[in-house]
């Protein structure tokens, strides 16, 4: 019985994917997509799927769900909270008008540009930019999502397209701030700053301007071709449009700019999370609404709206992000990534071979789960015993492994970061992969060329 259950979640799977192409309720198929899984394993004899800390029931069929309230009560504090939190920030910029100021701030010398998707594609690059010191993707979204996306939106663009860009700002996590390129550093044996700049940036350069290109040409295409299906979107609504001073404009940015200020880039002393940038422009904010328009018992209730909106989000993301995160942890009870991971070692090919298949199978676990770091993690140990087998170095091995975590994390349905985007513009999650495939699948064959090319080492 146990041999059958990665075929049964790979059967699971497909079942799934073709359920949400048909635009069945994405949250409620990966739930019971994941509770048959669970369901499968458990008559199987499995046991002990619960994490670390969290002790058992006593009867195994409760564990499933202590499980389900495990990842639901992580998600609310973490990610979760993240992406609440940002889209309530997001949502109160827009009520009060600071979001219609940065836009007629920014909109006339971007418009000079004379095409949308130039300022699209050049969008693109601030935000792989802005990774170096703002390394989490769901992050990284969740603010561009309020200082960039209401720009690109004022410029003709439409807001799947806009969403798709923002996705995929941190499909290359760069730098040595991010998690994944720091394991990749240690794993070449390498210092986090040398890793970046010998391995990182000569394959990331030419991959960024590929990756540019692509996102011009689909974005154009599928805005002209028109036919994505809008629903409610949580960041764009509008009830009434304020007459705000253009200064205002600074507000949605000033998070971004203070979270630069306070990195290794400029004040490494202070350390100034995401979050906790959000909240502190947002008191700053009520303070600057109290002293400029005098109504107290108004503003505060605008301030309040941040507290409403958080709640959508909650509703309308994050729970689809709970949901995922349970339908990824029956893909791993079921041993099908255990399978994935356990084929690709034993093919037996070149370093060459083994740096394209394990680069595949980590975008294809990160694909399925969501997950770019733990589908990293899982092959990052392999590295150096693997590619001194063969001949080459841990560095070249790594480096493509790396962005593939972060680069098919972009295209999958699952990942928070794409849920968050997609709710932000009103679209299904599977509207944002459909733009971002091609972008990414073309980023990742530059990877596998620039890889080849900067290190020779490669060749089989």
């Amino acid at each position: 019985m146990l041999m059958l259950m990665p075929w049964f979640a790979l059967i699971v799977t497909i079942i799934t994917g073709w359920l949400i192409i048909k635009r069945y309720p994405t949250a409620m198929v990966l739930l019971f997509a994941g509770l048959a899984m669970f369901v499968f394993a458990v008559l199987c004899g499995v046991n002990g799927f619960l994490p670390k800390g969290v002790k058992p029931s006593g009867f195994i069929w409760f564990d499933i769900f202590d499980l389900l309230r495990t990842i639901a009560t992580k998600q609310a504090s973490g990610i979760g909270f993240l992406i609440m939190v940002a889209g309530g920030f997001a949502a109160y910029m827009d009520k009060i008008g600071a979001a219609r100021a940065l836009v007629n701030v920014c909109i006339k010398p971007l418009k000079a540009l004379s095409s949308p998707y130039l300022v699209l594609v050049l969008g693109y690059f601030i935000g792989q930019t802005l990774v170096l010191v703002i390394p989490s993707a769901a992050g990284l979204a969740m603010l561009l999502l309020v200082a960039l996306f209401p720009i690109l939106l004022g410029v003709g663009v439409s807001p799947a397209a806009a969403a798709s860009v923002i996705g995929t700002t941190a499909g290359m996590v760069l730098g040595p701030a991010g998690g994944t390129a720091n394991l990749a550093a240690k794993t070449a044996g390498l210092d986090p700053i040398i890793y970046f700049v010998e391995c990182q940036l000569p394959v990331a350069i030419p991959t960024l301007v590929v990756v540019g290109i692509a996102h011009y040409i689909v974005q154009k295409y599928y805005d002209k071709k028109n036919d994505d299906v809008y629903t409610q979107a949580i960041l764009t609504q509008k009830e009434d449009v304020r007459d705000v001073p253009n200064w205002y404009a600074i507000l949605p940015c000033l998070p971004i700019a203070l979270m630069i200020i306070f990195s290794k880039l400029v004040y490494s002393a202070i350390k100034l999370n995401t979050i906790s940038a959000l909240l502190l422009v947002w008191i700053l904010t009520v303070i600057i609404e109290l002293i400029r328009r005098r109504q107290p018992k108004e503003v505060l209730k605008d301030g309040q709206f941040i507290f409403k909106s958080m709640g959508g989000m909650f509703a309308s993301i994050v729970a689809l992000i709970i949901c995922a995160e349970f339908f990824a942890n029956g893909l791993k009870v079921t041993g099908l990534i255990d399978a994935l991971i356990s084929h690709a070692q034993h093919l037996g090919l070149g370093l060459n071979g083994m740096t394209i298949v394990l680069t595949g199978v980590v975008g294809l676990v990160t694909f399925l789960t969501g997950s770019g770091v733990g589908a990293f993690s899982s092959f990052a140990a392999l590295a150096p015993d693997v590619a001194g087998g063969l001949g080459g170095t841990a560095a070249a091995f790594v480096t493509p492994m790396q962005f593939a975590s972060g680069m098919l994390r972009a295209m999958s349905p699952v990942a928070g970061v794409i849920i968050a985007v997609a709710g932000a513009a009103g679209v299904s999650p599977m509207a944002i992969v459909r733009r971002n495939w091609i972008p990414m699948m073309a980023g990742m064959i530059s990877v596998i060329i620039c890889n080849y090319i900067f290190f020779p080492s490669l060749a089989m």
